[in-house]
Order: structure tokens, then C-alpha cells, then sequence
């Protein structure tokens, strides 16, 4: 496999206001070192960010980040992606920078979620304190968790995550999306790459007004969730599903809607196969239990 993890996300908000205190006070992330644009930088570890919140005329999910191990794959990853025909865009000494990277390139997958290819991670080693009293959260060589995107043609989008950047299949699953269990159905593959993690990227056969379904970020421990999920509630942000276990990745979690419109999945508990036995499936089911949607 040619990609190593979810690096970070990066988001265009309206409201900063509004992105710092979800970010910190509900999800309990840390606020990064103030920076000369202007952005938000939210921490998650000893990274100076996880998400990258800028701020803009429009709300937008703006691109997920895909860490390489190191320039040669770097190289060879922008290789394949310009061999399938995808217009890459260097990403310059500047905006290297700006997302604390070594080297990194620009371009969009076949659905048109935009993707920023990097590698060289930076540290500050600023210990990792969260505001909230999370105890901390599973990232590291697994990344910061997995983003699920909107892919409405998904077998083109899939065949580009899989024979283009390496990734590989993890499971699949379609889930109604009416009473009706012979009706239409949304389905989801996900995909992993090369750590541990159940799935660093998903893509879904819908589209997505505000340019991401989710994205997940991994606590340690289920009292983290928990009291997540009450902070959530007291402040009133909209609960897109309530607690519940994932039935693929095991994963126990809530969601909740966020300012820039997509959810967040804040869970823990995350299954981590073995690559060289797993076999790919298909679900039949979302959750095990709970997970009581409400998408208003």
C-alpha cells in the first residue's frame, strides 16, 4: 500500500467563533498555537493540527490530508495519480508550511473531494492537554481517524483510491434509507491503508451539500464518549445519531452535527485487523445496537 494514514482535514468556515468552541468545548481538542492567517489550528496530539479551520467567504469541507512515508512514495503515489490522468498541482514551499509538511501536491479524486498529498509530519512536542478533560485520542501511525466522502459515481472513485493510491478494501455496506428494506439504499465502501486502522477513508454514493458525510475522530476510552455525548446535548448541537456500536468496525460512538454542516463521529473501541488474514465483507447492518439516526 502506497498511503500511510489520514494526516489532517482542512475546512473553510464562516463562523471561527462558532468552529473553537465545538472543536474545544464539545470535542474537547485542543487549540493549536495562534497563527498569521488567521486559521484555527485543532490538535488531537503532539501535531500543531488535526484540523485546520480557515476562514472563508462560504462554509466548505476543503480537502482531507494523505500522509505518505516518505518522499520516494511520495513520488511514486503522484505518479500513478498523473499516469490516470488527474491534474496534480505542487503544493509549494508556502502552503508546505502552512500545513507544517515537507513536501506536498494537490489534486481531486474522481468525485471531486480535493486531496493533499504529504509527507514529512511535523511535531511542536507540545504535550497534548484537552480543554474538555478527554483523557486523549488514538492517532499517531493510524492517523486521526477516518473521513467519509461523497462519491455519487462510487465505483469510479473507489477504483481510484484502490489501483490508484493503494488503498485497500475493507467492507461494504448498503443501508435503506426508508422503512422500506427493498428500497433505495445508500452504500459505503471502506477503504483502509497502510496502518492498523479499520478505515482511514470512506465513500458514499450520495452527494453532500457541505463536501464531507463525517469524519471520526477516536478517544480513548468510553467514558471520553460519553461525556462527549452530553457536552454535545447540553450545548444543544443537533445529535445526528446517539450512542451505539458499529457493527464492521466495532467502533462505539455518537454523532454530531457540526458548524460547517457535516457530522462529526466521536467513538472509541475501533476494531484493528490483521491485514494479512482479513478477508474483505460485506454488512448487512450499521449498527449492533443504538446509533437512532435523526439527519434533520
Amino acid at each position: 500500500m502506497s498511503i500511510s494514514a489520514l494526516g489532517y482535514v482542512v475546512i473553510a468556515a464562516t463562523d471561527m467563533a462558532a468552529w473553537a468552541g465545538f472543536g474545544r468545548d464539545v470535542l474537547g481538542m485542543m487549540p493549536g498555537a495562534a497563527r498569521g492567517d488567521g486559521a484555527l489550528a485543532l490538535r488531537l496530539d503532539d501535531r500543531p493540527f488535526r484540523l485546520l479551520i480557515e476562514p472563508a467567504a462560504a462554509d466548505a469541507f476543503r480537502a482531507i490530508g494523505l500522509e505518505c512515508a516518505d518522499a520516494a512514495t511520495f513520488a511514486q503515489v503522484l505518479a500513478a495519480v498523473t499516469a490516470a490522468g488527474m491534474a496534480v498541482t505542487p503544493g509549494g514551499a508556502a502552503l508546505a508550511k502552512n500545513r507544517c509538511v515537507a513536501e506536498l501536491a494537490c489534486f481531486a479524486d474522481p468525485a471531486g473531494n480535493a486531496i493533499e498529498l504529504y509527507h514529512g509530519r511535523m511535531t511542536d512536542y507540545a504535550p497534548f492537554v484537552s480543554p474538555a478533560g478527554v483523557s486523549g485520542f488514538l492517532t499517531g501511525n493510524l492517523g486521526m481517524g477516518h473521513a467519509v466522502l461523497p462519491a455519487p459515481a462510487l465505483g469510479d472513485a473507489v477504483a481510484f483510491y484502490t489501483d490508484v493510491l493503494g488503498f485497500g478494501d475493507t467492507d461494504r455496506i448498503s443501508v435503506p434509507v426508508t422503512p422500506d428494506p427493498d428500497g433505495p439504499a445508500i452504500t459505503v465502501r471502506f477503504l483502509h491503508c497502510s496502518n492498523p486502522r479499520h478505515h482511514s477513508v470512506a465513500l458514499a454514493d450520495m452527494p453532500s451539500p457541505s463536501g464531507a458525510v463525517h469524519i471520526m475522530i477516536e478517544a480513548l476510552t468510553m467514558a471520553d464518549v460519553g461525556r462527549a455525548y452530553y457536552r454535545a446535548k447540553a450545548a444543544g448541537h443537533h445529535i445526528s445519531a446517539t450512542l451505539g456500536e458499529h457493527a464492521n468496525d466495532r467502533v462505539f460512538s455518537f454523532y454530531v452535527r457540526s458548524p460547517g454542516g457535516f457530522d462529526v463521529e466521536f467513538g472509541c473501541g475501533g476494531w484493528q485487523p490483521d491485514w494479512s488474514t482479513y478477508v474483505p465483507t460485506i454488512s448487512t447492518i450499521d449498527s449492533l445496537w443504538g446509533h437512532e439516526w435523526d439527519f434533520g
